[in-house]
């Protein structure tokens, strides 16, 4: 894929250091290895991809029934199938602060933020990641949306922007910066004087302010903060080479939603997470399939309805088919970013699988209803980072006095699992003891995160 053997980009740790100054510790890249030392760069880097399904699942075809290893695939999830050995589909757990508030699903599904009206969000989870990971890699993170809505947002509570375009992420990540990099230098440099200067001026206003104002005027300097710190980074790496990408890999990515179909998009998106992951440009990455609002139609296997329109089905039968589809249709692209993880590897040689953890999932459960209890979640991958999988994970069943799932005489789901996805069977099971545990994998030091009561054993 990359040309990673070319001696044309690689350069030694001293050159590099006397490039940016004496006084500035660079990270060991990987374009400072020694040609034949490639084998021995580092201990395998730790991974992690968030991806988002909006509006819940149309659930009498998704939840799997049956706990442990013997579990019986549900005919939404049935693509993921061939993978059995390296998921766990989990069931039962749910963000408590959002059960009145089914509006922000989509905004603390990686935060377990409670989000009122006049509440301000928490850290992501991914972006607690990216304060461990950015120090190797250059780019913290990577977030891409359909919509306007990442799934990232920073400790003062401000949504990261999203990339959508296949060809914007590529040029973001592999593109030489236009006009050389001594030009891209001087704007970036432009800009943290223009940063530095309004810092300033609003440092004296805020003397002059009321207490609402100054609130108002603390998330504007936050974002402000975001952009000069952001700034800093890509002006620091600028001097670093980047990966050789070769021109299959260039023509592999450059599709994008205005002009191809769904699938075609969805995997694009998928090979440059795993591109950005193999040539480790970062370590984290976020791919909301779109807003609890806002998700797109796929009329490659007939559905032009919204998402949203089809999870308030109201019990049509159409409708309801529809939904399972796209269902199956998102899980079956989340598969092909398995399996080429799977196939893919990385500086060391191993596997990219091994060394990613992969969360699908929704902060919705019942669309019709905005039930948020029991969400649909898989995680996936993370074996070098000691996730054991091949069980269904049911938190349902661990609750005291849960009579079981709701099956007609047929062995199926009935309407009445509803009541499951809007009610948690299991209060404690909280979703951000699963965010804690992936945390903790990456090599967070903490003991909790957001609403977390305790780690989830995998």
């Amino acid at each position: 894929m990359s040309n990673y053997l070319s001696q044309s980009w690689r350069i030694d740790r001293r050159h590099a250091l006397r490039a940016f100054g004496s006084f500035i510790s660079l990270p060991l890249l990987e374009c400072m290895v020694p040609l034949r030392g490639a084998d021995k760069v580092t201990a395998t880097p730790k991974r992690s991809a968030f991806i988002y399904l909006a509006n819940g699942v149309h659930s009498l075809n998704y939840q799997i029934t049956t706990q442990g290893k013997d579990y019986k695939f549900s005919r939404s999830l049935m693509p993921l199938e061939k993978h059995r050995d390296v998921i766990t589909p989990i069931s039962g757990l749910h963000h408590p602060g959002s059960l009145s508030h089914h509006h922000n699903c989509i905004s603390v599904w990686l935060t377990g933020g409670k989000l009122g009206p006049s509440d301000r969000n928490t850290i992501s989870v991914d972006q607690k990641m990216a304060e461990i990971t950015a120090l190797q890699t250059r780019y913290p993170s990577l977030e891409v949306a359909i919509t306007q809505e990442s799934l990232a947002w920073t400790a003062d509570g401000v949504r990261l922007p999203a990339l959508r375009r296949c060809s914007e992420i590529f040029s973001t990540m592999f593109a030489e910066p236009k006009g050389g990099v001594a030009a891209q230098h001087r704007a970036l440099r432009r800009k943290g004087s223009v940063l530095d200067d309004n810092l300033a001026e609003v440092r004296r206003l805020e003397k002059k302010m009321g207490s609402e104002d100054k609130g108002r005027m603390d998330q504007y300097l936050t974002s402000v903060r975001e952009a000069e710190i952001r700034t800093r980074r890509a002006d620091a790496w600028l001097d670093t080479p980047l990966p050789v990408i070769s021109e299959a890999d260039r023509q592999k990515t450059n599709r994008d939603i205005a002009d191809t179909k769904a699938g075609d998009y969805f995997r694009t998106v998928y090979d440059l997470m795993v591109l950005a992951f193999q040539t480790d440009v970062t370590r984290v990455a976020t791919f909301s399939l779109g807003g609890e609002g806002q998700a797109i139609a796929i009329p490659e296997i007939g559905i032009t309805e919204s998402r949203h329109q089809l999870s308030h089905h109201g019990g049509d039968l159409g409708y309801m088919e529809k939904l399972t589809n796209y269902d199956t249709f998102a899980i079956e692209q989340f598969s092909y970013f398995l399996t080429r993880l799977a196939e893919t590897k990385d500086l060391n040689g191993n596997t990219l699988l091994g060394s990613t953890m992969a969360l699908f999932g929704s902060g919705m459960s019942y669309g019709h209803s905005h039930g948020n209890a029991n969400l649909p979640l898989v995680l996936a991958g993370g074996s070098d980072l000691g996730l054991k999988h091949g069980q269904h994970l049911d938190f349902n069943k661990s609750a005291a006095g849960f009579q079981g799932y709701a099956l007609g005489a047929d062995g199926a789901l009935t309407t009445a699992h509803y009541q499951l996805c809007s009610r948690p069977a299991n209060t404690d099971a909280h979703m951000s003891n699963l965010l804690l545990l992936m945390a903790q994998r990456m090599g967070v030091e903490t003991d909790t995160f957001a609403d977390s009561n305790k780690v989830i054993a995998l």
